[in-house]
């Protein structure tokens, strides 16, 4: 085999390498994101107030998240955590933030509303990754993300007067600090990010521990929290970490558009939260636009690498 030959199939190797690994992002993101649609149910079904919802939610997350690190690490969470530095406690702070909000949002509009004006996250995270990473956005990219846009604004039209402004407010919080995250998770790959995670529901509780009532939570309330906490807050915080560093910043949120359209589905079908027509006409331009962009992806050959010319 020749010099060339053998740089060509090494290439070959890193391109299907880096397919592959694309794939697994795509797919982690994607799962993460059906994980948090059920948060809006979560918060229907749950009787406490907002702040201890935050509290119990937040634990049980810091809980699970914990317990995972310390089964991967053989026992050494406390060094691994240290080992996040500034950027694990940046993007702790960040998804504490989102995590927060997003309850409070929850409490004064609808799952809807909520959900849909999250989904300006993958806009702000697009300039995030553009500026502070340099992150070239493809154009087919932000043809998706603008159809997304637009999805949103059909949607909110029509639910102009569903929810109050502080809700909206607590939504938009939610979509920049997620953003936030979202960004420092690519910026900072080699950061243990399940740990910061596990931070991030720490911190959320001690935030909230001065405001909620632990003990007004009955039997049946605890064991929704617990489900919120383990399996929404955690379980989708452990695989967006493992996807998002993956894939481009804006592409992961884009992924994650997905809980925005299933979320208000959930609670339709469960506790008849019923979507306006908008609300539907909406959801379905967001998924079409997912879809489309990323079939695109999963269904694009690999580029074979060009030629040598020497």
């Amino acid at each position: 085999m020749t010099p060339d030959q053998r740089s060509f199939g090494s290439a070959r190797a890193l391109e299907g390498a880096h397919g592959n690994a694309r794939r697994r992002g795509f797919w982690l993101v994607a799962a993460a994101a059906l994980c948090w649609s059920s948060g809006g149910l979560f918060s229907r079904l749950i009787t406490t107030d907002p702040w201890t919802t935050v509290f119990w939610r937040s634990a049980f997350g810091a809980a699970f998240l914990s317990a995972a690190v310390a089964i991967i690490e053989r026992g050494r969470l406390a060094a691994v955590v240290r080992q996040t530095g500034w950027p694990g406690v940046l993007m702790a702070a960040c998804f504490a933030t989102a995590s927060t909000c997003f309850i409070m949002a929850l409490a004064h509009t609808s799952v809807a509303n909520t959900l849909v004006i999250q989904s300006l996250s993958p806009f702000i995270a697009g300039f995030g990754g553009w500026l502070c990473l340099g992150e070239r956005v493809r154009g087919r990219t932000w043809v998706a993300m603008s159809a997304a846009l637009l999805g949103t604004v059909v949607m909110l039209w029509g639910e102009a007067a569903a929810g109050s402004r502080i809700g909206d407010v607590f939504a938009l919080s939610t979509a920049t600090a997620f953003a936030a995250a979202t960004v420092i998770v690519r910026w900072h790959r080699t950061v243990p990010m399940p740990a910061a995670a596990a931070l991030a529901g720490a911190l959320a509780a001690v935030v909230a521990a001065g405001q909620a009532r632990p003990s007004t939570a009955g039997a049946g309330d605890l064991a929704l929290l617990a489900l919120f906490g383990i399996g929404q807050l955690g379980a989708g915080l452990l695989l967006f970490t493992a996807g998002a560093r993956l894939i481009p910043v804006a592409e992961a949120s884009l992924i994650a558009v997905l809980e925005s359209v299933l979320g208000p589905v959930w609670v339709w079908l469960a506790v008849g939260e019923r979507p306006g027509a908008y609300s539907l006409i909406g959801g379905a331009v967001i998924l079409s636009a997912l879809i489309v962009h990323t079939a695109a992806d999963l269904l694009r050959p690999p580029q074979p690498p060009r030629a040598r010319v020497d």
